[in-house]
Parts: structure tokens; C-alpha cells; sequence
């Protein structure tokens, strides 16, 4: 794998994974697991107990386990799983990272975007050039580091004399020595130059920090492209510069300093008066006179100080020394002495003029300096860790992203491809970049019918600016071929709002376009098999009456004929007969619904709850008492429906609430509408025996009876019809309901969007 370079290391990785919107995960060898923030809100809604594996359905662990393993081995694995909460697959790519796995989700994100985001967050520019400097491309942050507009920039050669480039030295910069052109003339890599230029927006002078990435072609000796990263260092020259303010200050103070200034003989000899050595140290002319001026001196620096005295009186050379000086106190001072021989005119040594300086306010500062010096260089080193460590993770996400990327200059032309883009249509990214992405590889349609630029979704936003999602289209790969892909491309602006270029990000739909065509045909036997269904009940339902009313027949006749000849007995059995007949008849016919029911070809319509209730009150009307109304209703919302069903629906759900009331208290049944978003929520609440919370979700099924058919009438597909109807309305139902204390059923219903009595 290649190695970014050592200018971009060390940055803290975990501060860049908080910032991708994409989940991503940093899985060590032994299994310990580190997710981003976009990872943590995503896997706490699936899983309460923050499992990483609960972002998934069962069936695709395995898969991911396999890509783990293969990235510890060092191999790039990309798998495509199936997601617990969107039917849309999911991409999951495992790359080596370190001592680990990085472990990146792609949802729906475009990850060369997230990269130039995190890069100009950063303040971190980005130029591509080609081998005669012309800039091919460059992120956001370039022109503001630069003082230049993407216009003026954008196929402009990189050395632009407006930004008077020149050296720390002072001396300007020349073509050869630029970074990108020694880049390009040597073929290796180019670190950490400072360069100072002229930024016209602001009129004033920056400092940037420029290293350049030179990028050769297999088997060509010349680099094909320069890749230029530009960092702004003006405030770390600021801080340098204050430095050398504060080396200037202590260095003024100490020359402030009081010295003292004295003189000798030829012979070295001090020799009266010497009124400033004699103010500092308390000696009188008698007691400095010879070598007198040495007991000043500390004891343990005295050896020194002789020596370095008497190699100077021999050589004639000059003296310097530093020793501890007894001050006038009795306090020892840390001096710097030094004497000059001063010739006659013969050329003969006449005398020693010296110095002592106090070396006091000079240790202060010097160490005042080297805190300031560390300081300084731990700022500098962090700064540089954290775009060192920027530009290594960009090309980590961009290497391991699994969707192609690339991005088009303003022309069309290919200025950046990543490894997905290459291995999804057959090139290398050397072969890509520099050529017309439309020429290369989208130039005909599916059919080899000749796809003209103008038609291009991707020029036309080159045109616009406008983004673009195109779900099916193809691209030619390099054996001829072409491969489905969707892909969306989003315009690139300057500084003016103008397009620069664009970015597309495309996938390989070959899998979902086998998956569709596999899903059309199920649906095709789904539809023929219900037809098949319908077609069936109707003739077991017509094949069923016909003897059964033959029946029903002739136990009518013996109940007329020889009611009251027999024996009691078989009077009850004739009663017992007529029954059956009746349930029979009852239940095919409610068979026969439920199998036509969803199946009319009637379009929706918009329908108002007040008349579909108004219409099942009267469908209810048989069963209501004689004194009062139990039944009342505020439902003043519209929804989207076919009326017969939805009276339907309301009618068996209000005859449910009237019959299963409790013995004797009055049955009162009543329902509300309120709006929720785009659907109606619809309740109807009854003061009925209720049902126990074991059989909720029991009481929707077909012939699910929890009474005996002595106490309730019925077949037990009541509510199976409800949630028929309501499932085709692409709604759902569901019950409240606490024995003895009554029910309520929720459905819920999709609104006119027109109509929101509530506004």
C-alpha cells in the first residue's frame, strides 16, 4: 500500500471519524470496536446495547466476518449486505488500517465530498497540475490560501507572477525552483518548502507551507501530474517572528546591562585608577594592583580564569572567559570577560582594554527563550501531525470507498479517478485522468446507439450546474463491454458561484437489475396466481351453493310440511338443519369478499369520512336500540380511498363495537380523526367485554372466533376484511384493549393533501 507522505502523519484519526456522516468502524485484531458518531446514532437505533453487527439482517453477517478477516490478512474486501431498517443493500468495505480493519458503511454519501469537506475545514489546499504546470484542479481551500479566483486559476500555469513568490531568504522563486516543476524535473517528492507570497484580497503578504506529490504513469519516465498540497502558515511565521522579537529584546537588554570597563598593562597588570571595577567589587587600588583582581574572582573558577588569561598575554590574542565575580555584598555574579590587546603604532602590545558583563539577565533570557523555542516547536509539529494526518485518511477513504469517483474539469476532462472508478470499467487511474471522460467511456447508449455530448447528463450539469441522480444508464468498459450504473453528479463552484467542474460518484447496478428482473417475475406469478385464486373461489363458491341450496330446499319443505307432526325431537333437528344452511351460505359469501376484496380496478378518490361514517350509520341501523343513538362520530378530514371499502371497513368495526357489548350496560361506540403527517389517524372506541392483550394481534386473522357462536354471532372474518381493506389503502391497524374495560382500533388511512380542516 502506498504511504502518504511524512508530512501528513500523526493526526488524530478519532477526531476525523466523529466528523463523516458515513458510519464507519475501526475494529482491532481482537475484536474491540470503535465507532464514529454517524456509527453510534445509527447502531443505538437498531441495537439498545450498541452491537455493531445489529445494523444488520442475520443472513449478511457471515459475509462481513469473511471481509474482517480478510483485511487483517492486508486485502481490501468489499461486500454487499442486506441492512435491518431500508430494503436498500448496503455497501460495507473492510480495508488493513494499522494494528486493524477500517470498516466504512456506505450510505448514500459521497465520500470524495466528505474528503474535500474535511480538507477545507482544515484550511488545507489541494491542486492538481499537469507536466507543463497548468492547474487541472483544485478543492475549495486553494483559491482563499491563494488570493486568487477559481477562474483565474483553473488552467493558468501555478507560477503566477501576481503572487511575487519568493524564498525566506528574500530572493524570488524561479520556475526550476518551485516546488511542482522540481517535483516534475526529478520525479520525487518535494517537502515542507516555505514559500511567502502576496495574497490580493487582502493586500498582504502570507507564508504557506507547499508540498508536492509528483504521479507518473507505469512506463513513463516523465511524471504525468503534480499534486500540490498548500498549507497557510502565516500565524506559525508570526509566532517565529515574535520569537526573534523577544531574542532582540533580551539581547538589548543584557547590551543595557552595566558593565564593567577596565585596562591593564602589556603585562596584564591592572593598573590604577579603575573606578568601575573598583565601584562592583569593594577593592582599592592596592588590592587589585598585580594579581591582586583574582581574589575576586570565585576560588573554584580562578584555575580557568589564569589560564585562559595567560594564553592570551602569550598569544596576544583576545581574552574571553566566564567566571563568578564577588560583587561589593559578598554575592557571586556570573560575568563574561574579555579583553582586546591594543597595538602602537610600531605594531608593539601598549595595553588590555576589558570587559565584565553580568551574565545574569542573560541566563533569564536565554531560558526564557528556549521555554519560548518549545513552545513553539510543539505547536509547529501539531499543526503539521494534523494535515500530515488529513491528507493520509483522504486517501485512505478515497482508496477504500466502493462506489467509482472522479471528478471533470469544466471541459469534460478526467482530472481525479479512484481505484473503484478504474477496476469498475477496465483502466487504470493513469489512464483516466487527463482524458475526456465522454469519449472514453460514455459514448454510446446500451443499445450502440452514439450518445451525444449535448444529451450527457453529466455535461448538461457542466452546462447548468444543476445535480443530477440518473438510476440506469451504462458505461463502456475497456474490453468493450458495457456496464449498468447509476450514478449522481454534483457541479463543483468557485469563489463566484460559477462551475468549476464536477464530481461524479456512479455503482455497478448489475446485481440490482438481475434482482429487479427477478422481482418482475415474481410479481407477474403473484398477479397470476391471485387471478388464479379469485377465479377459483368464485367457481368452489358458485360449485358449493348450488347443492346447497338444494339443502336449504328441501329442509324448508319438511319444516313447512311435518312441523309439529313429528316428535319434538325432530323438529329440533329440522331448526338445527335450517342453521347450518344459513351459516353455510353466510360463510361462502363473506369467502367469496374477502377473496375479490382489494382487487377492483377503481382508482383512487379523495372521500370524506363524515359521509362514509353517515353511510355505515345507516348500514348499522338494524341493530342500533330504539331510544338514542350509540353511535357518534367528529371525523372532518379527507382521505385517499375507494368510499364502497372504506364504508365497508367502518361499518363491520361499529357492528364489532355494538355487538360485543357488555350484558347489561348499552353499547356506545364512537369515533375521531386527527391528522398525522401525510395519513388520518382513525379511532373507534367501544365500551364492549374488550380482549385480552394475547389475542391483538390473533383477532385480524381469517376465522379467528374468541366467542362461541351461542353468545356472538359470526364467522370470524370480520376483522380480516378490516385489515385487508386497510393494508390496500397503505395504511395499518392494529387494537388498544383491557378486558371489561371496552377496545379501541387504530387504522390509519393516507390523506388529501389538499384538504387539512385543522389549517
Amino acid at each position: 500500500m502506498t504511504q502518504p507522505p511524512a508530512a501528513f502523519t500523526g493526526v488524530d484519526a478519532q477526531l476525523l471519524l466523529e466528523t463523516l456522516p458515513d458510519p464507519v468502524a475501526f475494529m482491532t485484531a481482537d475484536g474491540q470496536v470503535t465507532l464514529n458518531r454517524a456509527a453510534q446514532e445509527r447502531v443505538h437505533q437498531r441495537s439498545p446495547a450498541g452491537e455493531w453487527q445489529g445494523l444488520f439482517d442475520p443472513g449478511s453477517v457471515g459475509a462481513i466476518q469473511q471481509a474482517v478477516q480478510a483485511a487483517l490478512a492486508g486485502e481490501v474486501r468489499q461486500v454487499t449486505v442486506k441492512m435491518q431498517d431500508t430494503v436498500a443493500p448496503g455497501l460495507l468495505t473492510a480495508a488493513p488500517s494499522g494494528s486493524g480493519v477500517l470498516l466504512h458503511l456506505h450510505m448514500a454519501r459521497d465520500p470524495l465530498e466528505v474528503a474535500l469537506e474535511l480538507m477545507d475545514n482544515l484550511g488545507l489546499g489541494l491542486t492538481v497540475q499537469d507536466p507543463d504546470g497548468r492547474l487541472l484542479h483544485m478543492n475549495a481551500a486553494a483559491p482563499a490560501i491563494l488570493g486568487l479566483t477559481d477562474e483565474q486559476l483553473s488552467g493558468q500555469s501555478s507560477i503566477d507572477a501576481r503572487w511575487r513568490a519568493t524564498h525566506p531568504d528574500g530572493t524570488p522563486f524561479t520556475h526550476d525552483t518551485y516546488p511542482s516543476s522540481r517535483a516534475l524535473q526529478t520525479g520525487q517528492t518535494v517537502r515542507d518548502v516555505p514559500m511567502r507570497i502576496y495574497h490580493l484580497p487582502s493586500d498582504s503578504w502570507r507564508w504557506l507551507q507547499v508540498t508536492a506529490v509528483p504521479r507518473r504513469a507505469p512506463g513513463m519516465a516523465r511524471p504525468k501530474q503534480v499534486t500540490t498540497v498548500v498549507a497557510d502558515v502565516t500565524e506559525r511565521q508570526a509566532l517565529e517572528g515574535q520569537m526573534r522579537v523577544s531574542e532582540r529584546r533580551f539581547r538589548s537588554l543584557v547590551e543595557a546591562t552595566s558593565q564593567i570597563v577596565w585596562s591593564a598593562q602589556a603585562n596584564g597588570e591592572l593598573r590604577p585608577p579603575q573606578p568601575q571595577w573598583e565601584a562592583f567589587t569593594g577593592q582599592g587600588p592596592d588590592e587589585y594592583r598585580q594579581s591582586g583582581w583574582l581574589d575576586a574572582v570565585h576560588p573554584d573558577d580562578q584555575p580557568a580564569t589564569v589560564a585562559a588569561w595567560q594564553r592570551a598575554l602569550h598569544a596576544r590574542t583576545l581574552y574571553t572567559t566566564e567566571h563568578r565575580l564577588r560583587r561589593a555584598d559578598g554575592t557571586f555574579v556570573p560575568m563574561r570577560a574579555s579583553a582586546v590587546p591594543v597595538l602602537d603604532e610600531h605594531g608593539q602590545l601598549a595595553e588590555w582594554i576589558g570587559t565584565h558583563t553580568d551574565l545574569s539577565a542573560v541566563r533569564e533570557a536565554e531560558q526564557a527563550l528556549r521555554a519560548l523555542n518549545t513552545e513553539l516547536e510543539a505547536r509547529v509539529q501539531a499543526r503539521t501531525q494534523e494535515l500530515a494526518q488529513v491528507t493520509r485518511f483522504s486517501t485512505l477513504l478515497l482508496t477504500a470507498a466502493g462506489e467509482g469517483i472522479f471528478g471533470l474539469d469544466p471541459g469534460g476532462v478526467t482530472t481525479f479517478a479512484n481505484p473503484a472508478a478504474a477496476r469498475m470499467l477496465g483502466y487504470s487511474v493513469e489512464r483516466m485522468i487527463g482524458y475526456s471522460q465522454h469519449d472514453l467511456v460514455h459514448h454510446h447508449h446500451a443499445d450502440g446507439r452514439a450518445y451525444a455530448l449535448r444529451d450527457c447528463p453529466i455535461h448538461q450539469t457542466l452546462r447548468d450546474g444543476q445535480t443530477r441522480r440518473v438510476e440506469s444508464d451504462v458505461m463502456w468498459h475497456a474490453q468493450g463491454h458495457a456496464v449498468p450504473v447509476a450514478y449522481v453528479v454534483t457541479p463543483t463552484l468557485n469563489d463566484k458561484g460559477e462551475v468549476s467542474g464536477a464530481v461524479v460518484m456512479l455503482q455497478d447496478i448489475t446485481e440490482r437489475l438481475r434482482a429487479q428482473q427477478q422481482l418482475q417475475g415474481m410479481i407477474a406469478n403473484l398477479e397470476r396466481s391471485n387471478q388464479d385464486l379469485e377465479q377459483f373461489a368464485y367457481v368452489a363458491s358458485h360449485d358449493l351453493q348450488e347443492p346447497l341450496r338444494t339443502v336449504g330446499s328441501y329442509a324448508d319443505l319438511l319444516v313447512r310440511r311435518y312441523r309439529g307432526q313429528l316428535d319434538p325431537r325432530a323438529d329440533q333437528y329440522l331448526e338445527f338443519m335450517q342453521e347450518a344452511v344459513g351459516r353455510m351460505r353466510s360463510l361462502i359469501q363473506d369467502l367469496l369478499g374477502f377473496a375479490r376484496l382489494g382487487r377492483q380496478d377503481r382508482p383512487p378518490v379523495s372521500v370524506a369520512l363524515d359521509d362514509t361514517l353517515r353511510a355505515a350509520a345507516q348500514n348499522v341501523l338494524g341493530v342500533l336500540p330504539a331510544g338514542g343513538s350509540p353511535l357518534s362520530w367528529d371525523t372532518p378530514h379527507r382521505v385517499i380511498g375507494q368510499a364502497s371499502l372504506l364504508t365497508q371497513l367502518l361499518t363491520n368495526l361499529i357492528s364489532n363495537g355494538l355487538k360485543f357489548h357488555r350484558p347489561g350496560e348499552a353499547a356506545r361506540v364512537t369515533v375521531r380523526s386527527r391528522r398525522e403527517g401525510r395519513m388520518v389517524h382513525v379511532t373507534v372506541q367501544d365500551n364492549g367485554v374488550g380482549i385480552a392483550p394475547e389475542y391483538h394481534a390473533r383477532v385480524f386473522e381469517i376465522f379467528q372466533r374468541l366467542h362461541h357462536r351461542e353468545s356472538y354471532a359470526g364467522n370470524g372474518m370480520g376483522l380480516a376484511i378490516c385489515r385487508k381493506i386497510v393494508e390496500h389503502h397503505g395504511g395499518r391497524i392494529w387494537i388498544d384493549s383491557v378486558p371489561d374495560q371496552g377496545s379501541t382500533f387504530h387504522l390509519t388511512l393516507p390523506a388529501d393533501p389538499t384538504h387539512d380542516p385543522d389549517h
